[in-house]
């Protein structure tokens, strides 16, 4: 027969205190404290490169092929004060906005129909595959023939380049749902309306919230593209008809302040009304890595 195992000898501990663990909580340095900050840090990559065009366009010396960022910073500023950028950014927005808004209701719709039946899934699949890939600024010439030289036009292909990236995304999302959420969703008694809105589209939302941004990014550019072409039929505009009238005019520091006007406009929507979305739902349900 073989022996018992031995009896190990028991250990009682006492509670050592939190102090007593060697581990201090060492404030912050103030060079921690600034690099910590997203914003110092993102202000600093721009200080980086406004420095670097600065001091290649000093060297260059030749304000008709690129002019230094003070150049620039003054045209930008002096339009603004006078409100013509400000008049012409608000002309672009509000275009994008009706494009932008079309094109996300027709997205949702096809999802909408790609989740109901496969005839609808086959028919999103099907459409996005032909039309994904096409250009938005080449539906241009069409648009311009079927609905004349106008905002309509524009709005065409701004529906195009925003409607298909939304609707993968999303239709992507709802299907990488998780089965225990939708049994979930199932035992709950949820069906149609409420099924979607309070578990497919909470468990989705980050794809779908990837989508709403390159849809944006989409419309935005494909919006200066469309301007600069409707802009030399038109003679009116907004930003994209400002960068190409000023480029007649060989006025390229004002060029220049143009495209500045537009990537501003582009971090502006990027850091604050999709950051917000993402702050109030993504990282406040705890989606985020």
């Amino acid at each position: 027969m073989t022996s018992p195992p031995p009896l190990r000898p028991e250990y009682v501990r006492d509670q050592v205190d939190e102090h007593d663990f060697g581990v201090v909580n060492k404030p912050l340095t103030a060079w921690e404290r600034i690099y910590g900050n997203s914003l110092v840090r993102r202000a600093f990559i721009l200080f980086v490169l406004a420095a670097a065009w600065q001091g290649y366009a000093t060297h260059l010396d030749n304000s008709l092929v690129l002019p230094t960022f003070t150049e620039t910073f003054r045209s930008f500023v002096s339009r603004i004060i006078s409100g013509e950028l400000l008049i012409k950014s608000w002309v672009s927005i509000k275009v994008l906005l009706m494009g932008y808004g079309i094109g996300l209701s027709l997205a949702l719709v096809f999802t909408i129909l790609a989740m109901a039946s496969r005839l609808g899934n086959d028919l999103l699949e099907t459409l996005t595959a032909m039309l994904n890939p096409l250009p938005a600024i080449a539906l241009l010439p069409l648009a311009l023939i079927w609905l004349g030289l106008g905002n309509p036009s524009i709005v065409f292909v701004l529906v195009h380049a925003v409607m298909w990236p939304i609707a993968l995304n999303t239709h992507s999302g709802f299907l990488g749902v998780s089965g225990t959420m939708r049994m979930v969703g199932r035992n709950y008694g949820l069906s149609g309306v409420r099924y979607v809105s309070q578990i497919l589209i909470p468990a989705a939302f980050p794809h779908i919230l990837a989508g709403l941004k390159i849809g944006w990014a989409f419309a935005w550019r494909t919006l200066i593209a469309a301007e600069l072409v409707f802009g030399t039929t038109s003679g009116s505009g907004g930003l994209g008809w400002f960068i190409y009238e000023n480029k007649n005019l060989l006025d390229i520091p004002a060029v220049f302040s143009g495209l500045f006007t537009v990537i501003i406009i582009g971090l502006l929507v990027e850091n604050l009304v999709f950051r917000i979305i993402e702050r109030r739902t993504i990282r406040k349900w705890g989606m985020h890595s």
